[in-house]
């Protein structure tokens, strides 16, 4: 039986730059908001409070994912990465739901706001947001992938208000403000289901997207000495780092060298497909098999 380990490096300092600059924000956002009287604004300093308090936990739980593993996680720590990622989601669901209900009332009865303070905001907005996500967008883990959705989400928010308070400037149209924080809710909502689903489907150790369980059968078949190929299971941890366990049937009477050497060539064949963790087991074709449906 032979076992392939390889850890690759990423780093939590994203996240932690990330946190920063969006809890900072959140706060003049806030202010910022009651300030301008903008629904718009308060409504995203919610959802910005929210994305503060998943990027805290990010940080956190990705830099808790890095710990070795230990007696009681054999695989490591990994998967308290994607912890962060489904909580992320829940959190970031729920401000939806409370933006909509602030948003709705103000949206029967319209009042106008300070559109030269909105589009201040809305420049700061889009810089702040922006070095957050194009930091977060480094990186390859679930989890920072689903917080720089949540980021670029907060740049292209702010394009729109820095649009309307535009627009204000010299036409007011007041329910604009409204429509806008229901926009925004329902863009997030829709990217928020859409990775909330790869979060699940890694949880039930899926297949992971990238890797087709078919092709890397056929090409471990085609391998000289190689008679089948049964027992293939492919999972994720965090869908960074990769799982594979497979048992090859070789013909019989074969060298110790030559299984060997079939043993190293399935290796580098999924290697390729970035997978981490290889567990092969090689049996002749007369040898019983363990396994219940061989």
């Amino acid at each position: 039986m032979g076992h392939n380990h390889n850890h690759p490096h990423s780093s939590s300092s994203n996240l932690k730059t990330a946190f920063f600059l969006n809890f900072a924000f959140a706060i003049i956002e806030f202010i910022g908001g009651i300030l301008t009287n903008s629904t718009a604004i308060i409504a995203e300093s919610f959802h910005d409070f929210g994305d503060s308090l998943s990027l805290g936990l990010s940080w956190w739980l990705e830099g808790y994912s890095k710990k070795k593993r230990s007696e009681k996680y054999s695989y490591g720590y990994k998967r308290f990465s994607l912890l962060a990622a489904l909580i992320n989601s829940t959190i970031l669901i729920t401000g939806s739901i409370i933006v909509i209900c602030i948003a709705v009332p103000r949206l029967l009865n319209p009042e106008p706001s300070n559109y030269t303070g909105m589009l201040i905001l809305a420049v700061l907005g889009i810089l702040v947001n922006g070095v957050a996500a194009l930091r977060l967008k480094k990186g390859n883990s679930l989890n920072e992938k689903v917080a720089s959705w949540h980021l670029l989400e907060d740049v292209f928010s702010w394009i729109a208000v820095l649009a309307v308070s535009i627009i204000n400037h010299f036409v007011e149209i007041a329910i604009l403000d409204p429509i806008l924080a229901i926009v925004f809710t329902l863009i997030i909502l829709l990217h928020v289901f859409r990775n909330f689903k790869q979060i699940v489907s890694v949880f039930l150790q899926g297949i992971p997207a990238n890797v087709d369980i078919k092709e890397v059968e056929r090409k471990i078949k085609e391998l000289n000495g190689v008679e089948s190929v049964h027992d293939i299971h492919i999972w994720t941890m965090d869908n960074e780092y990769h799982v594979l366990t497979l048992h090859v049937v070789v013909k019989n009477k074969l060298p110790y060298s030559k299984m060997k050497k079939i043993k190293c060539e399935v290796k580098k064949i999924v290697g390729e497909l970035n997978i981490q963790h290889v567990t092969v087991e090689i049996g002749e074709k007369s040898e019983k098999c363990d396994y219940i449906n061989c």
